[in-house]
């Protein structure tokens, strides 16, 4: 397989993937634009697109760490980098459910927009997710688990403790 033609194929993909990250578009140009670059700089590179996709999404995600490890050292490193638009394709709501997801989805902590954009958004298998993770299947599989509740309760405008309330219950 050609890099250029897999990473041609795969660039909205990796553009969607790193706005979920940067929460700005024009990080995440120069996110997609960097890893592109060290892409066709790499010595060696996967042989199948099947495999060039989660390298893809570990470079970004790399460069992405990288940069957010900067600014907090430079005290630049802001939180709220912008909003984040997402666009949900081939599911119909309404409009309301829509726009709840979209702002809960903005106010997921970073990991946990990260873990279900890969997962719920791009529809990622849990390996590969944990490919670019760089950490075990179980691990994605209880991250996803967490972020989703996490984030119904967002919709569903409940206030989200440090602990979850049904453990306290379970153990009673």
């Amino acid at each position: 397989m050609d890099l250029r033609y897999g990473i041609k194929r795969l660039l909205p993909d990796l553009m969607a993937y790193a706005q979920s990250i940067a929460r700005d578009r024009n990080d995440a140009e120069d996110l997609v634009g960097d890893s592109v670059e060290r892409a066709l700089s790499a010595r060696r590179h996967p042989d199948s697109l099947n495999a060039l996709r989660p390298w893809m999404f570990r470079i970004i995600r790399n460069l992405f760490l990288d940069e957010v490890r900067k600014r907090k050292v430079r005290r630049e490193f802001s939180e709220g980098l912008g909003r984040y638009l997402i666009e949900i394709s081939n599911q119909q709501s309404d409009t309301l459910n829509d726009t709840l997801t979209r702002l809960a989805f903005g106010k997921l902590k970073q990991p946990e927009r990260e873990i279900l954009f890969l997962v719920d958004v791009l529809g990622m298998k849990y390996e590969e997710a944990a490919t670019v993770l760089d950490v075990p299947s179980g691990t994605v599989m209880s991250r996803v688990s967490r972020a989703r509740r996490t984030l119904i309760a967002l919709i569903d405008g409940a206030h989200i403790p440090g602990h979850n309330d049904s453990r306290k219950n379970k153990s009673e």
